[in-house]
């Protein structure tokens, strides 16, 4: 959804050789970016806030199902998931939309055809934001890290439980599990590889004064690729020949 709606904005911008703010309506003040450029900078925010906060949902599911299968069983119900989307979507759209009521400042950057939350540089009422978003961003990716950790624990000691020897028929919920917990890894780094730039960017920006358009505008890439390629690892990973492969080599280790 975030692509359906931010992509065609940019490829006007590029096809009008037009920056965001010379496409969109002007702001209401002399210097404000312009009201396409506004509501650029919120979806980015609320695409990069949103899907994160699923993401700890989802972490904490598998940590429960997987560590605490009795309460999971008892307390979580389908009820609660499907009212659980809406209501994180709800609250980040909130939170996100505090930049258009004065709490920070949407920022266009070089070479227009991006916006976001300035990151660096005005008071505190214009860097508080910034530092809130990066502050919340950081302990939702802790606490993600920390439940799928704990779930690649659980999945390690029950590959480990399973028979090694005996016939393919026992050897395969083994080797499922091994599936889940290189993907829940390679997930997890992901995650926190691409996450990591902007929240140190907007500290920096914050506390070091560290004006840097080239830097903030990496960082908001790495959030970006952060949405495209997990599915493509969840994908790839899900095929047969690639799950094949994987069991050779943990064979072969073995």
């Amino acid at each position: 959804l975030g692509k359906c709606l931010l992509s065609p904005i940019v490829l006007a911008a590029y096809a009008y050789n037009r920056s965001l703010s010379e496409l969109g309506p002007g702001g209401r003040n002399e210097g404000e970016p312009g009201v396409l450029c506004q509501l650029f900078a919120f979806l980015m925010a609320f695409f990069g806030l949103a899907p994160t906060l699923l993401l700890l949902a989802m972490a904490l599911e598998c940590w429960l199902s997987l560590g605490h299968p009795y309460f999971y069983r008892r307390h979580l119900t389908r009820r609660l998931g499907a009212t659980l989307g809406p209501a994180a979507a709800g609250l980040c759209a909130l939170f996100c939309a505090l930049p258009l009521l004065g709490f920070g400042v949407p920022m266009q950057y070089c070479p227009g055809t991006w916006c976001f939350i300035r990151m660096a540089g005005g008071g505190p009422r214009q860097l508080g934001f910034p530092v809130l978003y990066a502050s919340l961003m950081g302990l939702l990716v802790l606490a993600i890290g920390a439940c799928n950790v704990s779930s690649m624990r659980h999945l390690y000691g029950m590959a480990r439980r399973q028979p090694r020897r005996g016939p393919p028929a026992a050897a395969a919920p083994r080797m499922e599990e091994l599936d889940h917990l290189i993907l829940l890894g390679l997930m997890t780094v992901l995650f926190t590889i691409c996450s990591l730039p902007l929240i140190i960017r907007a500290y920096m920006g914050a506390f070091a004064a560290d004006f840097n358009e080239n830097a903030d505008l990496s960082a908001l890439r790495f959030l970006s690729v952060n949405s495209i390629v997990d599915p493509w690892v969840f994908i790839i990973f899900r095929t047969s020949v690639f799950r094949m492969f994987v069991r050779r080599v943990c064979r072969r280790l073995n």
